[in-house]
């Protein structure tokens, strides 16, 4: 594919996941929750970062099923602070328990997936950028849904890392308008 969005690398891993994964909705409440903690574990690095670990977060996280993840305490913080296969930082794994927690607030009252897609209307905002200049690191939509999520207990969820986790699961369509992928999830979106 050619004329991909400006930001994707020349690694395979990072190439496939921007064809295949980066913008194309996702309605799965825990699979939301797990893009969203893993937005916040990237906070201060790359996200090829964060892809090459993917697969490690998702053995030592338990696939991510905040269920089980709600439940945890010191001893399983202590477990994950040595385990090199993570970006291991204290502050972002007891935010993930806590995470959890509101996640099961949130879902058992109206479902995660209902809650962040309510912000947009149920379908994908779409964008029309020429330019990655033109790509907003945040919008006011990303400041709401932040500020929200912060009253339910969230952490690591700071508009900037909203808005990157928005694009991730589809929630705004932005890739650029001379991206193959463009085209493809305009035509796609949930009218």
């Amino acid at each position: 594919m050619t004329d991909r969005c400006g930001w994707v690398g020349l690694e395979q891993i990072y190439v496939d996941y921007h064809d295949t994964e980066w913008g194309v909705p996702e309605y799965d409440s825990r699979a939301l929750w797990e893009k969203l903690i893993l937005d916040g574990f990237q906070a201060g690095l790359s996200w090829l970062t964060i892809l090459k670990k993917r697969d490690n977060f998702r053995e030592a996280f338990q696939g991510f099923d905040p269920n089980v993840i709600a439940t945890w305490d010191e001893v399983d913080v202590q477990r994950l602070l040595g385990n090199a296969g993570i970006i291991r930082h204290r502050g972002k794994i007891e935010a993930t328990i806590g995470n959890a927690r509101a996640w099961q607030v949130i879902e058992a009252r109206e479902g995660f997936d209902n809650y962040l897609w309510k912000y947009v209307g149920g379908a994908p905002l779409q964008n029309h950028w020429g330019t990655l200049a033109e790509v907003p690191a945040q919008t006011d939509i990303s400041k709401q849904i932040s500020k929200d999520l912060k009253k339910e207990g969230f952490k690591f969820c700071g508009p900037t890392i909203v808005y990157a986790f928005m694009q991730a699961v589809g929630m705004v369509n932005d890739h650029l308008v001379t991206c193959p992928c463009h085209a493809g999830l305009a035509e796609s979106r949930n009218d």
